[in-house]
């Protein structure tokens, strides 16, 4: 496992310069996408990273500067925008995760659907115990 978590991080270095970011601005990028209709204001991205609203800013703004995002009002508030994603950086990064994906979906075609369910499980469980144990070190 702690193969697979330092391997991931070093693609998520190599990912992000490809693409022409940093780690950090890319990882805002997914959630971001992983929002997907619920567009999320800067508040809600600083959770979600653990920065600052502050420092969320500067990711926006350099995702914006970039083409990756866009500020929209919030039709609920004015005086608050929601971040979206704009469809060409969308088409890139899908452009360039494509393949891995693709190769991952092959993966799971060699196991069970009790095995996936199984999986499914696996990763439920440990992304929220990792959610969990990260907020206890951090102390919140």
């Amino acid at each position: 496992m702690d193969h697979v978590i330092a391997t991931s991080m070093v693609a998520q270095q190599e990912m992000a310069q490809r693409l022409g970011m940093n780690a950090s601005d890319l990882t805002c990028f997914g959630f971001i996408l992983e929002a997907g209709e619920n567009l999320l204001t800067a508040g809600d991205l600083a959770t979600r990273a653990h920065v600052t609203t502050g420092a969320v800013t500067g990711i926006v703004n350099r995702l914006e500067r970039a083409g990756y995002v866009t500020r929209q009002p919030d039709p609920s508030d004015r005086r608050r925008v929601r971040i979206a994603a704009v469809q060409a950086a969308v088409d890139r990064v899908t452009a360039l995760y494509g393949p891995y994906y693709a190769r991952l979906t092959e993966q799971f075609n060699d196991y069970s659907p009790a095995e996936i369910a199984v999986l499914n499980d696996w990763f439920t469980r440990t992304g929220k115990l990792m959610s969990n144990y990260l907020e206890e070190v951090r102390g919140t």
